[in-house]
């Protein structure tokens, strides 16, 4: 396709030029007409099933769909004539004839595509009757809950599980008026080759997917005068919480999320990034030791529980290059049950430890046997998406805008700002840079970002230097893109000494339990994703201490209780295992 040659078109009876290759949707954008639409997605291949997008093309005797019909020499179009307003309508007025009745009491009530359509369109009744179609609701997973009824077919969740994390869990399956989307054979999601990212979740245009709530869970634990109710929250949840109370994209809001969590009741709010300064430390140490003969290389970062359940489906052979280390936020879990329950004089079973995180598949990852300290006792009793946390601040009637900035409580306060960019892509493998560059040279290193690595496009290799020592390192976010990086490995293509992985687009700030986008946003949009990630890099650069093994408060863990990185104690209660969970026929 040759983009520099234009095509002469008129729309409304306004005429252009636009690159060959240019759809009529994407034409009209350009002089500010906007062609509703459901199924598109700029990130995702074109469907053209919703029809919404109809427009009207001379000397055609058929409606076409403006999202996949590409422009061509002197095609005039028109947008809005009454006959194109009312077939519209009733496309619309027939998806919502077969749609629930239940806005007001629907999760995405005032954020739903649907009701936003149909509300810009003029709808004001029902005028169709007839069967409507009966799913049973499917809640059974850990993670995510899928609701047939409302799904209008637009494949988006299809799309983003196969073109974005190459999982291919979904499809729509039968025909006609049984046509739905499932899970082959109309599994579970748990007993699937779901990974739990919930980015299936993060495109729906209705409420067809959505997290497995825990906010009753919550609130009964903090009315619960036998609990002592113990919050940490993940990097990326302040630089996103914002946008759910009208703050700009981009907008840190930690202390102020600080102050919320106190005010709904809470005992104590604790910074997951603890958990992500001990994490650097043992993951660099544990680098160090592979690259001296002491495991097999590349080793491959453990902070994503989706890449995690992804790795266990898909590449198991794989395991053994795995760090053995557990998330940040499971590492601060399992010191808040031991470490802290001693200091404090707490039994670990009234400590109700609650994690806000951007992540929907952090509800799976606290299901896992080898995350209890007994058979009835979880690390981490519950997890609440970005989402619910903002839905939780509403619902008790805060004015997030006003509150004043609060602090972290001690003695698990103290993160540096290694462990604040966590929250996006390459933020884990730049943290692990700033330690491992010091413990491999012997010296105090000025070099503080390693720009090199940060990935927000998806995909990167690099080559670093550390004295004498070239690191091959790779990053990826989005598991379509991982997948390179672990083909290569897999056919013995190219040596990495270590590769981070996320499964979700931009990293954890594009998390599948992070907030809908504002006005002027998409899901999976570069410029939400490069906001977020900026707002991150800000709190890292205004930080006194930027390298993780220079906090003092991860040093006095260790001389208190962990004795030192990779010791018999801190293997014990910082690092975990993993095993094949693929899927007979797969690969």
């Amino acid at each position: 396709m040759n983009s520099d040659t234009k095509i002469n078109i008129t729309i409304d009876g306004r005429k252009l030029a636009v690159p060959k290759g240019t759809t009529i949707m994407d034409a009209a954008e350009k002089i500010g007409v906007h062609i509703p639409r459901l199924c598109y997605h700029p990130d995702l291949s074109l469907q053209g099933s919703c029809r919404v997008c109809i427009v009207e093309v001379k000397d055609m005797n058929f409606y076409m769909a403006s999202c996949s019909v590409q422009v061509w020499e002197n095609m005039e179009v028109k947008t809005n004539t009454p006959e194109i307003r009312q077939a519209r309508r009733d496309i619309v007025e027939l998806l919502l004839e077969n749609h629930p009745r239940d806005c007001q009491t629907c999760e995405r009530d005032g954020n739903c595509e649907l009701q936003n359509l149909a509300y810009s369109m003029g709808v004001r009744e029902r005028l169709f009757e007839g069967e409507r179609k009966m799913f049973p609701l499917e809640e059974s997973g850990r993670s995510v809950v899928r609701n047939s009824d409302k799904c209008i077919l637009c494949g988006r969740c299809v799309r983003v599980c196969a073109e974005i994390q190459g999982v291919h869990n979904l499809s729509q399956q039968y025909r006609g008026f049984k046509t739905v989307v499932t899970p082959a054979h109309g599994a579970n999601m748990d007993d699937s080759v779901c990974i739990q990212c919930g980015q299936c979740i993060n495109v729906c245009p209705t409420a067809s997917f959505l997290e497995k709530r825990s906010t009753e869970d919550v609130w009964e634990a903090i009315a619960d005068p036998g609990k002592f109710v113990v919050v940490q929250t993940a990097p990326s949840i302040r630089a996103a919480i914002g946008e759910g109370f009208g703050f700009p994209v981009g907008t840190p809001a930690t202390g102020k999320m600080i102050t919320a969590l106190r005010r709904l009741g809470v005992d104590a709010v604790f910074d997951t990034n603890i958990g992500a300064d001990l994490t650097i430390v043992e993951e660099a140490n544990e680098l160090i030791r592979r690259i001296n003969g002491g495991g097999v290389l590349p080793m491959l970062t453990s902070c994503s529980p989706g890449w995690i359940n992804f790795m266990e489906k898909f590449y198991p052979e794989l395991i053994p290059n795995a760090s053995t280390c557990r998330s940040p936020m499971t590492m601060l879990s399992v010191l808040l049950k031991t470490y802290y329950a001693e200091k404090t004089g707490r039994r670990p079973e009234d400590i109700y430890v609650v994690a806000i995180m951007p992540c929907v598949a952090k509800k799976y990852e606290i299901r896992r046997p080898e995350h209890f300290l007994d058979k009835h006792i979880p690390y981490t009793d519950t997890v609440l998406t970005t989402r619910e946390l903002i839905w939780m601040i509403k619902c008790y009637g805060i004015d997030f805008t006003i509150l004043p900035d609060g602090q972290f409580d001690e003695p698990l306060g103290i993160a540096t700002g290694a462990g604040d960019i966590f929250g996006t892509t390459g933020g884990v493998m730049e943290a692990s840079l700033r330690t491992a560059s010091e413990l491999i040279t012997g010296k105090s290193s000025e070099k503080l970002e390693f720009t090199e690595v940060r990935a927000v496009e998806g995909l990167r290799e690099a080559e670093v230097v550390i004295g004498d020592i070239t690191l091959n390192v790779g990053v990826a976010n989005g598991l379509v893109n991982a997948k390179e990086l672990l083909d290569k490995v897999v056919r013995n293509e190219k040596k990495f000494h270590v590769i981070e992985i996320m499964a979700c687009p931009g990293g954890c700030i594009g998390g599948g339990g992070q907030p809908y986008p504002p006005q002027g946003y998409k899901i999976l949009d570069p410029a939400l994703l490069a906001a977020r990630a900026k707002a991150l890099y800000s709190i890292d650069s205004q930080k006194p201490i930027r390298r993780s093994h220079k906090n003092p408060v991860i040093q006095v863990l260790y001389d208190e209780y962990l004795t030192k990185p990779g010791s018999e104690k801190a293997h014990e209660l910082l690092h975990t295992h993993y095993e094949s969970k693929q899927p007979r026929g797969i690969r």
